[in-house]
C-alpha cells in the first residue's frame, strides 16, 4: 500500500442496527418535497451546476450532523463552504455517532431541522440504503471516485480514510507506546481510551478489529480484540472514558485510539496548552478506513444538500480534508492530474506495512460478535 493513499473500500463499522423507517409515513423531502432538487441524481437532472447554486443559495441552510470541528478540518471545510455560497451552516451534535445521525433521519423526518446530509461509517451507510433513508446522486466527479468505493446507484460514496492510531499526551506519559501490544503494559493504568463505544462509533470499532489483528484474530474472527479490552479492563490500563477532542486536552484520556488525522489534528491545540502530543500507527495491528457521505432522502433543503456534495468531491474539497490529514478518496486522480496540495500530501504519517479490508460478510459477522459480546463483558 502506498503512504498517501487508501485505495480499496475497506468497511471498518459499527454495530449493527434495526432502525425502521417511520410506518406509512411517505415524509416527502421536508421543506424541499416540491423541488426538481429532490428527485436530481446528478447536476444535469436540475438544469447544471449554476441551476444548483441559485436554488441551494435560495433555501439559504445546510443542516449537517456529527461532524467535530477538528475532525478531518471539518471546522475549515464548513466554514469555506458557508463563506463561498453564502449559506448558512446548521452544525447539530458535532461530537455524536453513526447511529445517532440515523436515529436524526427517523426522528426528525419531516422538519426543518432534520439532517440534509450525513458522514457514515461504510455499515451505516450501507445500513441507510437498505432502510431507504438515503436520496440517490452522483457527483460531476463520480468517475474518479474508485470502483467498490461507490454505491453503484450514488446511495453512498466513500469521501475520506486514514488508518487506526495511538494518540498520546507524552507529558504525562512517561514512554509512549507505539504498538498495540505495549498497550498492555501496567505502567499504562487508568490511560488506554477508545474514542466511542465500538457498538456505535467506527474509530472505536476500528480500535477493537486492530486489536484483534494483533492478538491472533483475523478479518474472519474479531473475538480476540474483545478479549483484548476485557484483559486491559481487569488489568485496570482501560480508561472507560470515551476520548473526545476536550478530554485528551484536559488530560482525561491521556492515551487515545482515534483514526491518525483526528489524532493528529490535537498535535497543535495541545502544544498550546503546554503538552507534548504524539501520534503513532502501530504496525501490529495495521487497520484502515474509509468513512461515507449520502444525502437523506427526507432532506429539507436538497439543492443544498447536493451543493455540498459537489463541494466536497471538488478538488477543493478534497485538499481540504487532505490538510486535515485524511486522505480524501479522489486522491490518486488528483495525484495524477497534479491537483492534490503537496505540502498537505508530504504531511501524511509514513504507515509501514499492509492494510487488511474486510468484506461485506465479515464485516457483518464482526458486528454480530461485537454487539453481542462488547457491552456485557465490558460492563461494570
Amino acid at each position: 500500500m502506498r503512504r498517501t493513499t487508501l485505495r480499496t473500500a475497506v468497511a471498518v463499522v459499527t454495530a449493527g442496527l434495526t432502525l425502521t423507517a417511520c410506518g406509512s409515513d411517505d415524509g416527502g423531502s421536508g421543506g424541499g418535497s416540491g423541488s426538481d432538487w429532490a428527485e436530481a441524481t446528478s447536476v444535469e437532472d436540475g438544469g447544471g451546476m449554476d441551476a444548483l447554486i441559485e436554488a441551494a443559495k435560495a433555501e439559504g441552510e445546510l443542516n449537517v450532523i456529527a461532524l467535530p470541528p477538528d475532525w478531518a478540518n471539518y471546522g475549515e471545510i464548513i466554514e469555506t463552504f458557508s463563506d463561498k455560497y453564502d449559506i448558512e451552516v446548521n452544525s447539530a451534535s458535532p461530537d455524536g455517532s453513526s447511529q445517532d445521525e440515523l436515529n436524526a433521519v427517523t426522528s426528525q423526518r419531516g422538519q426543518d431541522r432534520a439532517p440534509d446530509v450525513l458522514d457514515l461509517g461504510l455499515s451505516f451507510a450501507r445500513q441507510a440504503k437498505a432502510q431507504d433513508l438515503t436520496a440517490p446522486y452522483k457527483v460531476e466527479t463520480w468517475d474518479e471516485i474508485p470502483e467498490g468505493q461507490k454505491d453503484p446507484d450514488g446511495h453512498w460514496f466513500n469521501d475520506y480514510g486514514g488508518y487506526l492510531s495511538i494518540g498520546c499526551n507524552a507529558t504525562i506519559v512517561v514512554e509512549c507506546p507505539t504498538t498495540l501490544a505495549d498497550l498492555a503494559d501496567p505502567r499504562y493504568a487508568g490511560q488506554v481510551a477508545l474514542n466511542g463505544n465500538p457498538t456505535q462509533a467506527q474509530a472505536a470499532f476500528a480500535g477493537v478489529w486492530a486489536a484483534a489483528l494483533s492478538n491472533g484474530g483475523s478479518l474472519d474472527d474479531i473475538g480476540p480484540g474483545i478479549d483484548f479490552f476485557v484483559d486491559l479492563k481487569e488489568s485496570g490500563n482501560f480508561n472507560p472514558v470515551e476520548s473526545t477532542p476536550a478530554t485528551v486536552l484536559a488530560g482525561e484520556t491521556p492515551i487515545s485510539l482515534d483514526w491518525d488525522y483526528v489524532n493528529a489534528a490535537q498535535t497543535e491545540k495541545m502544544q498550546a496548552a503546554g503538552s507534548t502530543w504524539e501520534v503513532n500507527v502501530p504496525s501490529d495491528g495495521l487497520m484502515g478506513g474509509y468513512y461515507s457521505q449520502a444525502i437523506s432522502k427526507f432532506a429539507p433543503h436538497p439543492a443544498a444538500a447536493r451543493l455540498w456534495q459537489e463541494f466536497l468531491y471538488s478538488d477543493e474539497g478534497q485538499n481540504l480534508w487532505l490538510e486535515g490529514g485524511a486522505r480524501p478518496v479522489r486522491l490518486p486522480a488528483m495525484e495524477e492530474a497534479g491537483t492534490a496540495d503537496e505540502a498537505a500530501l508530504s504531511a501524511l504519517p509514513e504507515v509501514e506495512g499492509e492494510a487488511e479490508f474486510p468484506t461485506e460478510e465479515q464485516e457483518a459477522a464482526a458486528k454480530e460478535v461485537v454487539t453481542t459480546r462488547w457491552n456485557e463483558e465490558m460492563s461494570g
